[in-house]
């Protein structure tokens, strides 16, 4: 029985084929839910777009498919959750493997991104500002997406300097 396995692990890791401008949509992805968001065109900032619930594939395909075409992004970034010590867990592998799909879907570059520690570092951000914990629970997916975003862009522009 032939491999189904094809597909490069550096391909998705590889920021420096990213476009260098143009929106990037990004997601947080959850066992329920996915957190979305976006970056302006000239990606220099970002911002949580919203919650999708984890469906089918279909269903959620169908959903990220509408979401890059209203904001006519060029880029797709998952986030890949690695364990506190860098090694792979079984959420890595399932970011591994929708990232395989929807590179497979879509007519533009997916890509990974280590996300170790953003849903963390969104909780704290929301609490900063003040937010109730049920707030904070509703809105942690998408500023968790929002942190991913903007530490691609920033390892992209950091391997651009070197």
């Amino acid at each position: 029985m032939q491999d189904k396995e094809t597909t490069n692990h550096s391909e998705f890791t590889d920021v420096l084929r990213a476009p260098p401008s143009g929106r990037l949509l990004a997601l947080d992805l959850g066992t329920k839910r996915i957190g979305v968001a976006v970056s302006d065109e000239l990606q220099l900032t970002v911002r949580a777009v919203c919650i999708i619930e984890r469906q089918s594939w279909k269903k959620v395909l169908k959903q990220i498919v509408s979401l890059l075409d209203e904001f006519d992004a060029v880029g797709l970034v998952l986030g890949l959750p690695y364990n506190t010590d860098g090694s792979e867990s079984e959420m890595s592998q399932e970011a591994r493997r929708l990232a395989r799909n929807f590179s497979l879907s879509l007519k533009i570059p997916v890509f990974l991104q280590d996300e170790r520690v953003s849903s963390y570092d969104a909780k704290g951000y929301l609490w900063k500002l003040g937010l109730s914990e049920k707030e904070v629970r509703q809105r942690v997916d998408s500023e968790a997406a929002a942190i991913i975003l903007s530490d691609f862009i920033e390892n992209r522009n950091s391997r651009q300097r070197q």
